[in-house]
């Protein structure tokens, strides 16, 4: 928990300094850095940029495929409790999660045809809406769960402190709980391209600031209720997505898992737009005179007199063949919590703390050896140390799980 908490200043910390990093070389009137890496370029200039946009984007991409596996969990989710209402607990409900993969890829294609990250304003509201909803369904679940017999299912130390499990799962386990909080807060990414719909004044660094603090210091409140509760509920048996621990009230635990399919097909598209936007605008520059990425076709909505749809051929067939390829490996892929625990260990240091430390000190121009220099590099250190020990969990985890794992089989 000690660790969490660390984790949340940190990300606080460091989501204030990319703010800053919008504008260059002033925070507040400076030349406006549309995306992560327009920051890089403007303050580290261009040799980290083919790093940071490698890491950045098949992070983007990868966190993508976590949404298309935890989707097709929550779908699998509602099939089975509505199977084991029909047939009695005792029922053998084997579920297969490969349809549902294919059906929320079926979604995402249709959804990628939004022309931008600020068209799909109202899609991002409804999917925070959905995870506040899930998030209390959830703690009340827990809760209810605990009271109804109340003792600590747990240890003191959680899994560490479990005498019927071996070291190495233990330690695979807790570094691997690393990268699972560190994807909890993996918006580092895209913070800049979200701060860039915002529109001034009062400055966008500002409202960012507010809208981190307030962000993180919030869901860390969630996060961390709904571990502490759900540990005491289940201990060292509390499963992964902790919503296919309840088996009733039914109604309220297909509400939830509904919530979250809501809120992973808008987070999707949040993730995924940057990518649309930044290989689109790659291919127009590199060949302009191409009809393919250049010319615009123009297709009016049905019953609507003033509102068309316009779009080229490139954003028409390969949007959706991006999604068609990431439904495909999360098919493959299905380990839900080894997955999350990867992407966030390996976004962790580089986008989260790594880039925004060091473009702040190269834009607020902070020399080496001062007092704020120091602090800043000790936390890029001790977050570099989380992020390679978080790293090493969630690696030996996919490896343990691929010795059992068959392609295109999901079950929960």
């Amino acid at each position: 928990m000690e660790m969490e908490a660390a984790g949340e200043d940190d990300r606080v910390r460091t989501a204030i300094l990319l703010a800053d990093c919008y504008r260059f070389p002033d925070p507040t009137n400076g030349r406006r850095n549309k995306t992560y890496m327009d920051v890089v370029k403007a303050s580290l200039g261009k040799k980290d940029i083919l790093i940071c946009g490698i890491i950045q984007y098949s992070l983007l991409w990868g966190t993508m495929v976590g949404y298309t596996i935890t989707s097709a969990m929550s779908m699998m989710a509602i099939d089975k409790v509505m199977c084991v209402h029909k047939k009695g607990p005792k029922a053998s409900c084997e579920i297969s999660g490969t349809l549902y993969i294919v059906i929320f890829g079926i979604i995402e294609a249709f959804l990628s045809q939004f022309p931008s990250l600020e068209k799909i304003t109202m899609l991002s509201y409804i999917a925070a809406a959905m995870s506040f909803a899930y998030s209390l369904i959830g703690l009340g679940l827990c809760l209810f769960e605990f009271f109804s017999q109340p003792h600590f299912k747990g240890t003191l130390l959680g899994l560490m402190g479990a005498s019927n499990v071996s070291l190495a799962p233990k330690l695979w386990s807790s570094f691997q709980a690393l990268g699972n909080i560190a994807f909890a807060y993996s918006f580092s990414m895209i913070l800049i391209e979200i701060q860039d719909t915002l529109k001034s004044p009062p400055p966008e660094n500002r409202m960012m600031k507010k809208a981190s603090i307030f962000g993180i210091g919030f869901t860390t409140l969630f996060y961390v209720s709904l571990g502490c509760v759900g540990y005491a509920a289940f201990g060292n048996d509390a499963p992964g997505n902790i919503l296919t621990g309840f088996q009733k009230p039914i109604w309220l635990i297909e509400i939830a898992n509904l919530a979250v399919i809501i809120h992973l097909i808008g987070a999707y598209q949040i993730f995924a737009q940057p990518i649309f936007a930044f290989y689109e605008e790659w291919f127009a520059k590199k060949w302009p005179d191409a009809g393919f990425f250049q010319r615009v076709y123009t297709l009016k909505i049905p019953f609507s007199k003033s509102r068309s749809l316009e779009f080229t051929l490139c954003k028409l067939i390969l949007r959706p063949l991006l999604v068609v390829v990431t439904t495909a490996v999360a098919a493959m892929l299905p380990f839900f919590n080894a997955m999350v625990g990867l992407l966030g260990a390996l976004g962790f240091w580089p986008l989260t703390v790594y880039y925004p430390v060091s473009a702040y000190i190269n834009q607020a121009k902070i020399k080496r050896m001062q007092i704020k220099w120091i602090m800043l590099q000790s936390m890029a250190i001790v977050s570099l140390v989380i992020s390679l020990v978080a790293t090493i969990g969630s690696v030996a985890d996919i490896v343990e799980h691929l010795k059992h794992a068959e392609l295109f089989k999901m079950t929960l």
